[in-house]
């Protein structure tokens, strides 16, 4: 599965884990019938507002199946010490009428009772008015599912674009906050610090950070309560893990990079097949120019778990070249003049002193291998191993030591026969030179 999927996936289990904490309302509910509002009401410790009110449509539209039933409500007395009033009609229960409901409205609980109850009557009367026929019910069935929808959507859309519109309205205050904050810790890192990858790891945790403050706040502004989401993102931190896993180990080995510091900016290194100088060290990728122009983003988790070769972590760095002569020439005088030549070229430290040694002897040739210190940039150092190189040719030139020429192969041609004393003798064919 992938990432993106799995994210979704979980964001629609955590908001399921607290559908409270999502509903961006004003805690109170209309009751409808037929798409026309009735009273609106609160939750009770069991039932939140919405639920209540879906409760008591229910009811409303069961008593409209049996409309000889449809008669005048009656009020009771329920719960404990007759704490709440209890509307029937039918038969049936409609809803109960708590103190809270009464205190919310400024009323006594009988006289709140009361009102609910007339009003319940009304609409019931009126919506079997509606329904003399089949067709009658049929399009007051209609209608009334149209109408209640868009009556839902508008409320939605009345408590919710103004809690929208601040939430942006908070992001767009951090993000410009966050940008301030980043330009800042520039200007005081470059006065203070001269340590670029420490720059860049106060600048982004700050960055980051500022972010972090902006979206809890911009989530109370929506109306997402802050310890109802820890408690829906803890339910769900399997789901989130599993489809965040590759951009948290990202981000966690972004953190341990730039925090460890294995390399820094402008260091030259190698990262499997990639080699280049880092630009950037960001908390999801390290960004890589190469030496032919192209810039490659590396994953964190990948740099901080692959094998890392940092050719600049040293101000210098050993190169070597190798020179192949005959066995005819001197070795002492061949020594000294590689080492002299070597010494010379431009680039080439004198401290540690260049080194020549015989590699191997070949069957023609002796191979002669030169090592000496220079800068370890790679620019230097190509342009340092070219320089040494034609300082040993006009050396040797000039020492009246004889280059190679052209090889001299020799090819040992056989053809099989019958049998081993049958054989056919060698032949040798010497190529010109």
């Amino acid at each position: 599965m992938h990432w993106p999927l799995a994210l979704l996936l979980s964001l629609l289990t955590l908001f399921q884990t607290f559908p409270a904490a999502a509903q961006v309302d004003d805690g109170l509910a209309t009751v409808r019938l037929d798409g026309r509002a009735l009273f609106r009401l609160g939750g009770t410790e069991d039932l939140e507002a919405r639920l209540r009110a879906r409760q008591i449509e229910r009811q409303l539209l069961t008593v409209l199946e049996t409309p000889q039933g449809i008669s005048r409500a009656r009020i009771a007395a329920a719960g404990e010490n007759a704490a709440s009033r209890q509307i029937t009609m039918a038969g049936r229960v409609l809803m109960q009428v708590t103190r809270e409901d009464a205190e919310a409205n400024g009323m006594a609980l009988d006289a709140q009772a009361r009102e609910w109850a007339s009003i319940l009557e009304t609409a019931l009367a009126q919506a079997s008015t509606r329904r003399t026929s089949e067709r009658a019910r049929f399009v007051t069935d209609v209608r009334a599912s149209v109408d209640t929808a868009f009556a839902r959507l508008l409320e939605a859309a009345i408590s919710i674009v103004p809690r929208a519109l601040a939430a942006l309205l908070v992001i767009g205050v951090f993000w410009a906050l966050a940008a301030g904050v980043r330009a800042v810790v520039r200007m005081i890192s470059r006065r203070l610090i001269h340590d670029r990858t420490v720059e860049n790891l106060i600048k982004q945790v700050s960055y980051y950070t500022v972010w972090l403050l902006g979206l809890i706040v911009a989530a109370t502004a929506f109306g997402l309560e802050p310890g109802a989401l820890a408690t829906g993102l803890g339910l769900t931190s399997l789901a989130l893990g599993f489809a965040l896993k590759d951009i948290l180990s990202n981000f966690v080995s972004g953190l341990l990079i730039l925090t460890l510091r294995p390399f820094q900016l402008g260091d030259q290194i190698v990262i499997g097949e990639t080699e280049g100088t880092v630009e950037r060290i960001e908390l999801r990728a390290t960004q890589i120019r190469t030496y032919d122009g192209r810039r490659v983003l590396v994953p964190n988790a990948d740099t901080f778990t692959s094998r890392v070769t940092n050719n600049t972590a040293a101000p210098v760095r050993r190169g070597q070249v190798v020179c192949y002569l005959g066995y005819d020439v001197e070795l002492q005088k061949v020594l000294r003049v590689l080492e002299e030549a070597t010494l010379r070229a431009e680039g080439v430290i004198a401290e540690p002193q260049p080194s020549v040694a015989i590699r191997e002897m070949g069957q023609s040739e002796l191979a002669f291998q030169v090592q000496f210190w220079c800068d370890s940039r790679r620019s230097d150092f190509m342009l340092t191993a070219s320089r040494v190189r034609a300082n040993l040719i006009d050396a040797l030139r000039a020492a009246g030591i004889a280059l190679p020429g052209p090889a001299v192969h020799q090819v040992v041609l056989r053809e099989a026969g019958p049998a081993p004393d049958q054989a056919l003798p060698r032949r040798r064919r010497s190529d010109e030179n």
